[in-house]
C-alpha cells in the first residue's frame, strides 16, 4: 500500500537506509499515521486512522520502536542535513537548546524523576511532577511562508534522573554534560559552519562555555549572565623569568549591577524591530569584553551586554556571548529567537501528541518522544515543499482573519495531501460510493486536517 504522494518521497526516502526493508515498511505506516491521527499518538491510534485495526500482526509496528535495530542519532543527522540544506544553506547556524518535562507515571518508566513543573509553577508557588526530562537541540531559521523564525527540533536525548543513574551504576550527567556531548556531535556533522548556541541561564556554566570554545571550530554561546558575576581584565603577559603558574585573570572589574547603578556608565540606544508585537522599541545597552572566572573553574573570555528599558517595563538584564566580535544588536537578536523553543514545545504537545504515548519499554521510551519532536520538523519540510506548488489558503471566519500560517496550517496542508492520496486509492478499488454535498465535504475535510 502506497501511503505517500510522490512529492513527499524524496524527503522521506532519505531515512530509508536506517532500516531493513520489513522495518521500513512498518516505519512508513507509523510516520503517516502519526501525521494523520488526532489526539493520542499511540500505535493503536495510528493503525485505526489508517484502517489497519484488523491487522493480525499489529505487534510488528510496536517492534519498530521497542526492538528493531536502527539509530536515532543517525536519523537526527539526516534530518539536520535536510533542514540546513533547505532553510540555512549559508550564513551562521543558530541553534537553540532547552529541556522539557514529559509528564509520565508508572513503575516501569524507570528513567523518570521528580522535577519542578515549569508550566504550573510560579515564583511563589512550586509544583513538582513525575516525568522524563528531555534535552532538545532546535535549528532556529526564518521560514519564508510563515514570515517569522521557527525552532525546528532535530536532536533530542533523554537526561535520566539521578536516582535512575545511581540504580543502574552509571555516572550521573547534568544538563550541561549532555549539552556538551550533543554540541560536540553537531560540530562533527558540520565541521566548517559557524554555529551560535542560544540558551537560558541553566547553560551559563563556565565548564560548558570553555568546552565549546575549545572545539576545533568553536561553538559560540549566547545566554544570560548574572548581574553579580565575577568579571576580570585579561591576564597580563607573563614576564621573562617569572616563577610560578601563569595567571588566569587580571584585575577585578566592577560587577554589572554596579555599572547599572553608576550614573557615569555610557549607554547606547538601539531600536529593536518587532519587539513582541509592539513594532520598533527603543532599548539602552552597554557592552564590553571581560574574562568571567570563578575559583577552581576555567576563565572564559566573554562579551557582556547590559540591557535597560527606558520605559521601565522590565528590570535591567545581562547577556553574555563568547564571540567577542559580536555586536550588541546581533547578540540581542540571537537571544530573542530562543523564545521560539517554548512555542515548539507547546505545538508538539497540542498537535503531535507528545505526552500521550504509552510505551513502557526502555528502548521505545528513548525513541518515541524524540521521533515526535522530529516529526514537527518533517511536517515543516513537507509543507515547505508543498506550498511551492499549492500556496497556503488560510482558514477564514467572520470573527477572525488569520494573517500568517502557523504549524497547525502546515500540518493541515500535509494532511490534505495524505488524505487525497488515501481517497484516490480507495475510490480506485471501491465501487460503493456515497454522494456528499460539497459544503459538507469541505467541513469534514477541515475537521480532519485541523484536528489536534
Amino acid at each position: 500500500m502506497n501511503l505517500l504522494p510522490k512529492e513527499f518521497l524524496p524527503l522521506i526516502l532519505t531515512f530509508a537506509p536506517l532500516f531493513s526493508k520489513p522495518v521500513w515498511e512498518s516505519a512508513i505506516v507509523l510516520l503517516v499515521g502519526a501525521m494523520l491521527a488526532p489526539g493520542k499518538r499511540t500505535v493503536s491510534a495510528i493503525l485505526r486512522v489508517l484502517g489497519l485495526q484488523h491487522e493480525q500482526h499489529f505487534q510488528n509496528y510496536h517492534r519498530v520502536l521497542s526492538r528493531a535495530v536502527w539509530s536515532s542519532r543517525h536519523a537526527s543527522r539526516l534530518l539536520f542535513q535536510q533542514l540546513v540544506s533547505v532553510f540555512a544553506a549559508g550564513g551562521v547556524l543558530v541553534i537553540g537548546i532547552d529541556d522539557t518535562i514529559e509528564r509520565r507515571w508508572g513503575q516501569r518508566i524507570t528513567a523518570r524523576g521528580i522535577y519542578r513543573d515549569p508550566v504550573r509553577s510560579s515564583d511563589s508557588h512550586l509544583v513538582k511532577t513525575s516525568g522524563l526530562r528531555w534535552l532538545s537541540l532546535m535549528l532556529l531559521v526564518d521560514i519564508p511562508w510563515a514570515h517569522r523564525v521557527w525552532a525546528l527540533p532535530f536532536f533530542t536525548v533523554l537526561a535520566p534522573s539521578k536516582r535512575h543513574d545511581q540504580a543502574c551504576g552509571h555516572r550521573h550527567k547534568t544538563l550541561t554534560d549532555w549539552a556538551r556531548q550533543m554540541l560536540t556531535q553537531v560540530r562533527r556533522w558540520v565541521p566548517h559552519r559557524a554555529i551560535v548556541l542560544v540558551a537560558d541561564s541553566s547553560f551559563a556554566a563556565l565548564e560548558l562555555l570553555e568546552a565549546l570554545r575549545q572545539l576545533p571550530k568553536p561553538v559560540h554561546v549566547v545566554t544570560r549572565l548574572r548581574l553579580d558575576a565575577a568579571l576580570y581584565h585579561p591576564a597580563p603577559e607573563r614576564q621573562a623569568k617569572q616563577m610560578g603558574r601563569p595567571r588566569k585573570v587580571g584585575k577585578r572589574l566592577p560587577t554589572l549591577k554596579a555599572l547599572i547603578e553608576n550614573p557615569y556608565t555610557p549607554w547606547d540606544t538601539i531600536v529593536v524591530q518587532d519587539w513582541y508585537g509592539q513594532g520598533g522599541y527603543s532599548l539602552q545597552v552597554a557592552s564590553h569584553t571581560a574574562v568571567w572566572y570563578h575559583t577552581g573553574l576555567p576563565a572564559v573570555p566573554i562579551r557582556w551586554l547590559l540591557i535597560r528599558d527606558p520605559k521601565g517595563q522590565f528590570p535591567p538584564q545581562a547577556l553574555l556571548c563568547t564571540d567577542l566580535s559580536a555586536q550588541p544588536s546581533q547578540i540581542l537578536h540571537w537571544f530573542r529567537q530562543r523564545w521560539q523553543l517554548e512555542v515548539t514545545f507547546a505545538e508538539v504537545r497540542a498537535h503531535l501528541g507528545v505526552e500521550s504515548q504509552r510505551q513502557w519499554s526502555e528502548l521505545a521510551v528513548l525513541r518515541t518522544t524524540p521521533a515526535l519532536l522530529a516529526l514537527f520538523s518533517i511536517v515543516v519540510l513537507l509543507a515547505h515543499q508543498e506550498q511551492l506548488q499549492h500556496p497556503f489558503v488560510l482558514p477564514k471566519a467572520a470573527w477572525y482573519q488569520k494573517l500568517k500560517p502557523t504549524f497547525a496550517d502546515a500540518l493541515a496542508l500535509v494532511r490534505q495531501q495524505l488524505w487525497q492520496m488515501r481517497t484516490s486509492q480507495m475510490s480506485a478499488v471501491e465501487s460503493d460510493t456515497v454522494q456528499v454535498p460539497r459544503h459538507l465535504f469541505n467541513a469534514w475535510s477541515d475537521l480532519l486536517c485541523y484536528a489536534a
